[in-house]
């Protein structure tokens, strides 16, 4: 979790209620305590009845890294944060667009629903990705619904705020349009995965479009969904998804790590996804 940090200038509550309490959020320094080895990721406030530490380092959310101090100023007074649980609906489809939201933690999947009923994945949002943004300039209700895929912390702008930001600052203006052109090209590479006949390569191809790069030339998908959760989203069967897994576990491919997944030979597993089997 890039922008949670422990025990500085910035706390705020979280709200487990339908609207985010508002924030008294300072923008911090990318810095952490001697010792803690990043240890540092808590969440403040009253959550559950336990309460826990949370800092945001404004600047480290992409969208927002280049607001002048003015700017920055407004964000913080008018940001509300707000909790939530894995499989809880973060937006509901046809809801008003009255907030542009972002990922602070944890993965969110965006969906939607064909008129057979069946659930199609648009794609997955990690941190610092922000969303929600089409409703927002075109003042309409949400096209799509958003569920969390692990406990998610989520930070909601007003939408009038917003707006501004996107008239009135370029560099805000020039990361949205090449974060929008980036979703058009992964919605497009999700809707052609589902074209895939062959189970199994739709298996490895969408373990390639979920894969990050870490430090260190490591690959991994992190907060991995479900077995269930990812044959939803591809519209398989859990026991094929579950099959192919553990073969590629058995041939070194992927190695399970608590709730991430390693690929240990991207080179293979990039080769498997782009074969020519139909």
């Amino acid at each position: 979790m890039l922008w949670l940090l422990m025990n500085y200038n910035m706390s705020f509550k979280i709200s487990r209620k339908p609207y985010p309490m508002r924030s008294t959020v300072d923008e911090l320094m990318s810095t952490s305590e001697p010792g803690t080895d990043g240890q540092n990721d808590q969440l403040s406030g009253s959550v559950d009845g336990k309460t826990r530490n949370v800092q945001i380092n404004l600047r480290k959310i992409p969208l927002l890294a280049h607001l002048t101090d003015e700017e920055m100023g407004r964000v913080k007074k008018e940001l509300r944060i707000k909790r939530f649980t894995r499989r809880e609906t973060i937006i509901q489809k046809g809801s008003p667009g009255d907030s542009l939201l972002f990922l602070l933690s944890g993965k969110l999947q965006v969906i939607d629903i064909t008129d057979d009923g069946r659930m199609v994945s648009l794609r997955i949002l990690s941190e610092g990705e922000f969303f929600g943004e089409i409703s927002v300039i075109q003042g309409t209700p949400r096209s799509a619904s958003v569920v969390a895929l692990s406990e998610v912390l989520v930070a909601f702008l007003p939408s009038a705020l917003a707006l501004h930001l996107f008239s009135n600052s370029p560099p805000v203006a020039k990361h949205m349009l090449h974060s929008l052109a980036a979703k058009i090209q992964q919605d497009s590479r999700f809707r052609s995965l589902l074209g895939i006949h062959n189970i199994s390569k739709r298996i490895y191809t969408f373990l390639e479009l979920m894969k990050e790069k870490k430090p260190g030339n490591l690959e991994v998908i992190e907060n991995l969904p479900t077995h269930q959760d990812i044959a939803n989203m591809i519209n398989t069967s859990r026991e094929s998804v579950t099959r192919t897994l553990v073969v590629l576990v058995q041939q070194g491919i992927i190695q399970k790590d608590l709730h991430r997944l390693i690929i240990r030979k991207p080179e293979v597993l990039q080769d498997l996804a782009q074969s020519r089997t139909p």
